[in-house]
């Protein structure tokens, strides 16, 4: 493969990224949550290129990614809870997972050969702009190697993906920094995979959620138990620091990195992997990553599943 292009977020890139798309390549592309890896959700060749570059197994199924609920609608059946929770929080971070349509016409290996899709309209205005340059549903997990952490600047796409994919749509810093809120629709309403939007605000509006999820047969992303792994050991609520260590704080404190000095959440998680990236240059081969305690409630609850599959033992 050629090297890998770096565009702008102008007409000419999105021009483009739109002509690369259609002839089933790859590009990677920013949404509020984290960025994408897009490729033509139709096409069994360009989603099979995603699970090449990014080394994922299959029987882990995408999101499919459409600018508006109408879209949406063409490629999963939704019922009068997924309406209202659209109206609610779409455009964003909530991906809901429902019944797929009938002859919808999506590659097979975006849902896994399952009954169910998951589909997401995204907030980001580049985003945005791609799928409407496109005109068709883009298949897009995160734009970095499977299991490893995931991408909320262009320069993060690069590191991992360079020479694999085709382009990449620079559209600056992510603003949210956790993936998308992962909402199962397919009977009781099920909480598969925290993200950007927290449960409970999708609880205000449907009641109490179950929480689901099946690493061994996931039928939504981020199931796995590894995941978002840096190359260091993390050491999850450390409240003091080890000789050798690089501490990650939150809050209050003495810390080379800090997800947020005030303890925000919001602040922490759009933090989260770039610093993660960058305790983990700091700490260096062997080196492990002191990770202060976060609180288990809104974005917290998202920063905190992400930082437990990075912590998790590495298959």
């Amino acid at each position: 493969m050629p090297a890998t292009l770096f565009l702008a977020p102008d007409a000419a890139g999105l021009a483009r990224a739109a002509d690369i798309l259609r002839a089933g390549g790859l590009v990677a592309f920013p949404t509020e949550t984290v960025y994408g890896l897009g490729g033509d959700a139709r096409s069994d060749r360009a989603v099979a290129g995603i699970f090449a570059a990014k080394d994922r197994p299959r029987f882990n199924p995408l999101i499919a990614h459409l600018p508006d609920l109408a879209a949406a609608e063409e490629f999963a059946l939704f019922d009068d809870r997924a309406r209202a929770l659209a109206a609610a929080f779409w455009p964003g971070p909530l991906t809901l997972v429902l019944p797929l349509r009938p002859g919808a016409g999506l590659s097979p290996l975006v849902t896994a050969e399952l009954p169910t899709v998951a589909i997401r309209v995204p907030a980001h205005p580049v985003a945005q702009a791609l799928l409407r340059a496109f005109g068709g549903p883009l298949a897009a997990p995160s734009a970095n190697p499977s299991g490893r952490v995931s991408p909320t600047r262009a320069a993060h796409v690069a590191e991992g993906l360079s020479g694999r994919i085709d382009a990449i749509l620079d559209g600056g810093a992510c603003a949210v920094g956790v993936e998308s809120t992962i909402l199962g629709l397919d009977g009781t309403a099920s909480l598969l995979r925290p993200g950007g939007l927290p449960a409970e605000s999708i609880e205000a509006l449907i009641g109490p959620l179950t929480t689901g999820g099946n690493a061994a047969k996931p039928n939504a992303p981020g199931q796995l138990a590894s995941h978002y792994a840096p190359a260091a050991a993390i050491r999850l609520n450390a409240r003091d620091t080890r000789p050798g260590e690089i501490r990650l704080g939150f809050g209050p404190g003495a810390a080379a990195l800090n997800l947020s000095p005030t303890g925000d959440l919001t602040e922490a998680a759009a933090n989260l992997f770039h610093l993660l990236r960058e305790a983990d240059r700091l700490a260096g081969p062997g080196g492990t990553i002191a990770i202060a305690p976060i609180p288990e409630t809104g974005l917290g609850r998202a920063i905190n599943d992400r930082l437990r599959r990075a912590a998790a033992p590495r298959g």
